[in-house]
């Protein structure tokens, strides 16, 4: 595949006007050729001992490719099963020309019965579906997946799933393997999708590259290609000050060791300097565990304010263990007067939830220099509409947020999504599950610190930090606590 597009993630709608762009100089049912071959192609290489394959086609040109697949099986010498949802009369079209070349009988959808020994070919709906599926197919998808536990080849996405946001409508098989078509689709990325996808195969079947980059949003997957350029130079004459010089506000004497995971973290991903700021009541409990990262006072704003005289201090993450809501608001005021970049996450979000406008105009009009990571409930409180509406997806969320705030969003999860205000949208993909565990986003914080710190943009700095943090998740290993990952740290990639 096309090296500029191998990370594109192509929403269903965007995918449809390619194909149509595609149709006007290609042959569309080569396309289809090319697309139901390929699953062929990965139903014998993935399934050598399968004694059927039961393909299952759908009324549209999802189904069109089950039935170029159902041929190119029985050509290679399979048996096959074809069962089709709907009148195979009333197909139109490119399915109606693969229904055509199929030599083999088509029973109804509802006469399939799953028998030992049968791999299902799931060619129903496409990454298209954006309404339940009929009760007839949440039969199938009981009878197959949860009654015979038969293994799944999906075409294009497991049907239930809906590919814009990733959710289950009303039921969706979950498939071993699925092989898409040129982009991923966000249903692809997005849980529950992402889950009930399997192994996932993109099969280039000769769309133009400058098509879909024509045609497709700013959505991409999360990798050091992304962000390679935006890296801080490594120069053998630097001194720690050129390395950038991160401060964490530390929480009170029972809540420390969250800005010290967000400070160690920082150290490790590179900041010259980390100083964590301290309540003075809290002091000592903190000295006894830095050796590294520096320690200063910082009880309110006039102590903060008196800090900002030195220019070189221009990154702060504020929100780990921090508690003190009415404190956390003055001190990220005085951070926005004075141009400073603040990755804002935890309780400093938690801060602004009665007038998440206040933070917002905080930063509002320029570059953005602010840097928010919420999991799903910090969200909510700074976005409750957002939150609460069931329509949008995780990107369209994260995009919206990322606009409405002036800052960079990095909404958190399994399939954590990085947005900018422009609508840059990455989607995360190398984290491992062992990675959610307590402590682990104070770990990030800190990471995106040290990123900003060593002057990278703001959203390939956010970017960056989290492939970094799911990379020590995969290196620390299952078993992990939050301790064991700033040690895990990867360096840059090469």
């Amino acid at each position: 595949m096309h090296k500029d597009i191998d990370t594109l993630i192509v929403t269903p709608e965007d995918m449809g006007r390619i194909d149509r762009a595609a149709a006007l100089d290609l042959s569309s049912y080569g396309l289809m050729e090319r697309a139901g071959q390929a699953v062929a192609a990965a139903a014998l290489r993935r399934f050598p001992g399968a004694l059927r394959f039961a393909v299952l086609c759908g009324p549209g040109n999802n189904g069109g490719d089950g039935y170029v697949a159902a041929r190119a099986l029985q050509e290679a010498g399979a048996a096959v099963a074809v069962h089709a949802l709907g009148e195979t009369a009333a197909l139109t079209g490119d399915a109606a020309s693969a229904f055509a070349c199929f030599s083999g009988s088509v029973a109804p959808l509802s006469a399939y019965v799953p028998a030992a020994g049968d791999v299902v070919i799931d060619a129903l709906f496409g990454a298209g579906l954006s309404r339940d599926v009929p009760q007839a197919v949440a039969d199938i998808i009981e009878a197959v997946c949860r009654k015979a536990a038969l293994p799944v080849l999906a075409v294009d996405l497991p049907s239930g799933v809906d590919g814009r946001t990733g959710q289950v409508r009303g039921a969706a098989f979950e498939a071993s393997a699925t092989v898409t078509f040129m982009c991923r689709k966000p249903g692809h990325l997005l849980l529950p999708g992402r889950s009930l996808a399997g192994d996932l195969e993109v099969f280039d079947i000769g769309i133009p590259a400058r098509l879909l980059a024509r045609h497709a949003d700013h959505m991409r997957v999360n990798v050091p290609a992304i962000w390679r350029l935006a890296l801080p130079e490594q120069e053998g004459a630097i001194h720690k000050y050129g390395r950038g010089h991160l401060a964490v506000f530390s929480g009170p004497a029972t809540a420390t060791g969250a800005a010290r995971l967000s400070a160690a973290a920082g150290l490790r991903a590179g900041a010259g300097l980390v100083t964590l700021l301290s309540p003075r009541e809290a002091l000592s409990v903190n000295a006894a565990h830095l050796t590294a990262a520096m320690l200063k006072p910082v009880d309110g704003d006039d102590d903060l304010s008196a800090l900002l005289d030195d220019a070189r201090l221009q990154t702060f993450v504020l929100g780990p263990g921090f508690g003190d809501g009415a404190r956390a608001r003055g001190h990220v005021r005085l951070l926005a007067e004075g141009g400073r970049r603040l990755v804002l996450d935890a309780d400093g979000i938690s801060a602004f939830r009665d007038d998440p406008a206040a933070l917002f105009a905080l930063f509002s009009g320029e570059s953005p220099r602010l840097v928010l990571t919420p999991h799903d409930g910090e969200f909510a409180r700074l976005f409750p509409d957002l939150a609460q509406d069931g329509a949008l997806s995780k990107i369209d969320r994260a995009r919206k947020a990322a606009a409405r705030s002036n800052g960079i969003l990095i909404l958190k999860g399994a399939d954590t999504v990085i947005a900018a205000p422009d609508g840059r949208v990455l989607v995360n993909g190398n984290a491992p599950p062992w990675l959610a565990t307590a402590g682990s986003g104070d770990v990030l914080a800190g990471i995106v610190g040290a990123h900003l710190a060593q002057g990278m943009p703001a959203f390939e700095a956010a970017a960056s930090a989290v492939w970094r943090h799911g990379e020590a998740g995969r290196i620390a290993g299952e078993g992990l606590t939050a301790e064991d990952l700033p040690d895990a740290i990867p360096p840059w990639p090469e």
